[in-house]
Order: structure tokens, then sequence, then C-alpha cells
């Protein structure tokens, strides 16, 4: 018997490219991914994996990438970024599935702007979901969905380690891609607002480390949310730490087995 694998993989911007990296990591191992939850990056990311496309297949997308094919300015009301270029663009890659046709199975988080609450989508549009899950405040104008209004998942969840578990994992892989740098060079708005949310965040993250089998934060240094230069390099540094803690989880995955046989044992005596 084999437990249950999940994914929990968290918000950061262009530092969410790391998530690639792990899963390039566990699927080059034969760890099977069971579940994933992502918040804005995460979210996006477990959204193309889970509509079909490889890890190597989203390298070459990542290394691709270039913000004027998604960024699509206003004049400032609720954003500077109206998102819709974004969610185009989501929309193509993710092949307009549903949530609840995403293998493996994956869940969307989001907040609420009004009431301040989290919401995990696990069904319905894949793109609305991550369009809302990658509003940052401030930066992107917040997706309506039914009358809501909804910003990033970071906000309220960035590592969503309870979502994933409440979805039915039996161990859980938290991938943290925050950096909180305390000199850092503020230089635009988007700037002071990044570093608002890496302030709100980062004691909300600990106790996310605290409920996982195994948190790893692959960012040593300080990358800009919104800069998309150093994927190649983001990308390698979520494979070398998972590559890092990669014989501490299988031993926890043998661990987890012989508890379980053990007591499967003592149910059939």
């Amino acid at each position: 018997m084999n437990p249950k694998i999940g994914l929990a993989l968290g918000s950061g911007g262009s530092r969410g490219f790391a998530h690639i990296g792990v899963l390039k990591v566990l699927m080059r191992e034969g760890i099977q991914v069971d579940y994933i939850a992502g918040s804005s990056m995460g979210a996006l990311v477990g959204a193309l994996f889970g509509a079909g496309h490889t890890p190597e297949t989203m390298e070459k997308m990542a290394m691709q990438f270039r913000r004027k094919y998604f960024l699509d300015f206003t004049v400032p009301k609720m954003g500077f970024i109206k998102g819709e270029k974004a969610k185009s663009i989501i929309k193509m890659l993710v092949k307009q599935k549903k949530i609840e046709e995403l293998s493996p199975e994956m869940a969307i988080v989001a907040t609420d702007l009004k009431k301040g609450e989290k919401v995990v989508f696990k069904d319905g549009d894949v793109t609305q979901a991550v369009r809302a899950s990658i509003a940052i405040p401030g930066i992107l104008v917040p997706e309506r969905i039914g009358g809501r209004l909804f910003v990033d998942g970071g906000v309220i969840d960035r590592v969503p380690v309870s979502v994933v578990k409440s979805m039915g994992a039996d161990m859980v892989i938290a991938v943290d891609v925050s950096y909180f740098n305390t000199e850092p060079e503020i230089t635009s708005i988007y700037d002071v607002i990044i570093q608002s949310m890496d302030i709100m965040e980062k004691e909300m993250v600990r106790y996310r480390e605290i409920e996982s089998d195994l948190m790893i934060r692959p960012i040593f240094r300080h990358i800009k949310a919104t800069q998309f230069t150093d994927v190649e390099e983001i990308i390698l540094q979520g494979e070398k730490e998972m590559e890092k803690n990669l014989d501490v989880f299988k031993e926890r995955i043998a661990a987890w087995k012989e508890k379980h046989h053990e007591r499967d044992e003592r149910e059939n005596d």
C-alpha cells in the first residue's frame, strides 16, 4: 500500500517557476503525485501539469515567457493590469478543461476580497479559477466569479497544506517559493505591493511547515516576483532543492508504509 501524495504549491510570482523543477524530479523518480493544491503561481503550474503538460514542456514554455504577451495595462481603478491577455493564454494552455477533469486532482485557492475568506475551487472553469488565484491585489484587476470578487490565493493561504490534506493526501510536500528580503530595492508601486504581501505572509508559512511532511524552500536569493529574466535559474533551484530532500522524503514514505503494514496486520489478527 502506497501513501497518497499531495503537493502544496505556494505563491510567489516568477519565483513559482521553481515548482516546475520540483515536478521534474518527482516524475523522474517515479513518485506519483495524487493531489495538488496551489495558490497564485502554484495554481497556474499545478493546472498546467494537471492539463497534461509535462514538466519539460512547462520548462520550455517558461523559457519563452515574455511579459508583453501577458500584460494588458489599464487606467488604474482596481488594478494596473486587466488580465484578459493572461486569461486567454491560460485558457489555451489548459485546453479549456474543467478543474474536475485535471489529473492529478487539483484544488485552486483564491481569496474572496469582500468577505476576506479563503475559497477553494475544486470544480468549474480552470481559467477563471487560476485567473482569480493570480490576481495580486493592486496589480491585477480582481476576477469576478458568480458575483464575487477574488484576488490572489496567497493573500490568505500562501502554501495551501491544509487544502491538499483535506483532499485526501496521506503525505504532503509543501513548496514555499517566498523569499523575504530585509534590504529590498523599492523602486515602483509593484515593489511596494509585493514587499507588503511578503511581510503579511511571512508568519503564516511557519505553521504550514509543521503541518507538512516535507517543506522545501528553493529560493536562496532575492528575486523579484515580477522579474522573469532568471527563469532557468529558478527552475534549477527547485530541481536541486527537491533532489537534496529526496532521501529524506523516501525514508518518510518507507516509515509510513511500515506503520500502515503493522496496523493492517493487527487488524487482520
